[in-house]
């Protein structure tokens, strides 16, 4: 009997058809009175897939792909590495792991633990151990996917046997993960008897095709307005902070305090001119550009293609096995001139992504906008001035146009008991997600402790929402308010040092229970901030190297230390 397909025409996206497909393949491929294939089979080996994820990338993927091997006759559970201290490692025997980098080439705040004890003698038990590793990162950072290539090594020198290659995601990590899934599957669906695993049945299944469905989302954008565009930064400030509010009326989109809103940006038109004439088009040629199709090559450059720095393939087409210090796509062409055609150079540029943004209002205060705080990044490199692919699309060319979505901030979210305190520590642009959190705060009528450390360069220019923090101030909502304004005197004073200052009283807080926020740079504010909090808790706590570390461990296992830099 031949057996039925859903044509290419048919009103369902292509996981859908793939998932009716492998239904209706499952369903007529047996004679009847024949067992469900999954009753046949023999039962497959036990994997764990452990996912370290701070933004919910990694962790989404994990779950994603564990429940499609699962539905697929494999027995495979999810959990994030947070959870190792609850595993029986001396029993699992095949582990994959879905890793993203966050920071400066760091493990997420929930995979920190777990790194310290693959370093620790425990975890030679893991010698002989079957595994893979997903990586996911984004090339535009130094140290691209660097946690989980830490992992992949960690587990090979402990003895561990890779049964596939390490596949890292660079942005966008749909199509790399899924050849990861591919190269795994097989060995995920390996049975104990060495007989394999039967039928297939369709990976996939109600739950992806639910997934598939209408609703704002990175694969399907709101295509939403800019309301404001305001200047926070003073006159003679060096830097450029603006105040973005953004309609969402009519969208039906929610966002809690900690969440991060992705913003789809544009190329200026000067950098797509520039491009073109480096490669000698007119911009009419027609390129494929993947999930759009064929279009022509200036709309591919001004809304598809990633002209920042250049990704592995572009940079192999150019003899280089890496984009040297502060090198853009732009550079690549006209210092390096690649033979490369229109379609050559499409299929070889990255897709351009999304920024990620930490949201800065309550929706509580306003309903129908989403608010950002943003530094507006341009300077002069080379003779030629360089400008922020989303940082200057909202400042100059956003409009009625301006595809967002929301991202969940999971791991950065005010404590459920309002009564408990917070302490704050966001200087410069990442005082944004504690202006929503102080919202938030007094729309809900908490009554904990608010204490807020910010910082700058100059209070006199860069002083970000000073009215709005000190009517928090005197409202109570803001208990105590301490400033580090590095370049008013001689001697610079980050927020670090004002910590420090208030030892004494910050130990007090977060004994009596509160919760520890920092928001902003990862490579330098966040690990100083993070040295400052282990001296407190020798200085006034009492606690040795070791017991200060183990009391940071604490916090962080107990949702009482929460991070978001970048």
């Amino acid at each position: 009997m031949q057996i039925p397909i859903i044509p290419e025409n048919a009103p369902f996206g292509p996981g859908q058809r793939q998932w009716l497909n492998g239904f209706l393949a499952a369903y007529f491929g047996g004679r009847p009175g024949d067992a469900p294939a999954a009753e046949t089979r023999t039962s497959a080996e036990p994997v764990l897939l452990l996912y370290g994820s701070q933004t919910g990338s990694a962790e989404a993927l994990a779950k994603k792909y564990a429940r499609r091997m699962s539905g697929a006759g494999g027995e495979v559970r999810a959990l994030s590495m947070e959870e190792f201290t609850g595993i029986d490692w001396a029993r699992e025997r095949r582990l994959l792991l879905a890793a993203s980098t966050y920071g400066d080439g760091e493990p997420p705040d929930s995979a920190r633990a777990f790194w310290e004890w693959l370093q620790s003698e425990s975890a030679s038990v893991l010698n002989g151990v079957e595994y893979s590793v997903l990586a996911l990162g984004d090339s535009h950072y130094a140290q691209f996917c660097q946690f989980g290539r830490d992992l992949d090594g960690r587990l090979e020198a402990l003895g561990g046997r890779r049964v596939a290659n390490r596949v890292e995601c660079d942005g966008d990590p749909a199509e790399a993960s899924a050849r990861w899934f591919q190269a795994v599957e097989g060995w995920v669906m390996r049975s104990r008897s060495g007989e394999g695993p039967g039928p297939a049945k369709p990976t996939g299944g109600p739950a992806d095709l639910a997934e598939a469905e209408p609703g704002w989302s990175k694969a399907r954008p709101f295509v939403a307005s800019l309301k404001t565009n305001r200047l926070l930064s003073g006159s003679g400030s060096a830097k450029e902070v603006r105040h973005f509010e953004i309609n969402l009326s009519g969208s039906g989109i929610a966002y809690q305090p900690g969440d991060a809103l992705g913003v789809y940006p544009s190329n200026c038109a000067d950098g797509v001119a520039a491009v073109l004439r480096a490669l000698g088009c007119d911009g009419e040629e027609a390129v494929s550009v993947g999930g759009v199709g064929e279009i022509a090559l200036r709309h591919a450059l001004t809304r598809h293609l990633d002209l920042g720095k250049p990704g592995r393939e572009l940079l192999a087409a150019a003899g280089l096995s890496a984009a040297p210090e502060g090198m853009d796509v732009l550079d690549l062409l006209l210092q390096h001139r690649p033979k490369l055609d229109a379609a050559e150079f499409a299929r070889r540029c990255r897709s351009l992504q999304p920024r990620l943004y930490s949201i800065s209002s309550s929706q509580r205060v306003y309903p129908e906008e989403v608010h950002l705080t943003v530094g507006v990044v341009r300077y002069e490199r080379e003779g030629r001035m360089r400008k922020g692919v989303c940082s200057t699309f909202l400042a100059d060319r956003a409009g009625d146009a301006v595809p967002v979505f929301v991202h969940p901030g999971k791991s950065f979210r005010l404590p459920g008991d309002g009564a408990r305190s917070v302490i704050l520590v966001g200087p410069g642009t990442g005082i944004a997600p504690f202006r929503a959190f102080l919202q938030e705060r007094e729309a809900t009528g908490a009554t904990g402790g608010a204490w807020l450390f910010f910082g700058d360069q100059h209070r006199a220019t860069d002083f970000l929402y000073e009215s709005e923090l000190l009517g928090f101030e005197a409202r109570g909502i803001l208990t105590r308010l301490d400033t580090a304004f590095s370049r008013d005197q001689a001697e610079r004073v980050y927020v670090q040092s004002r910590m420090r200052e208030q030892g004494k009283a910050l130990w007090a807080w977060l004994e009596e229970g509160a919760h520890f926020y920092v928001c902003g740079d990862a490579a330098r504010m966040a690990k100083d901030v993070e040295a400052a909090l282990l001296d407190i808790f020798r200085e006034h706590g009492g606690l040795s190297e070791a017991g200060a570390a183990e009391y940071l461990g604490a916090l962080r296992k107990a949702g009482r230390y929460q991070r978001d830099v970048y």
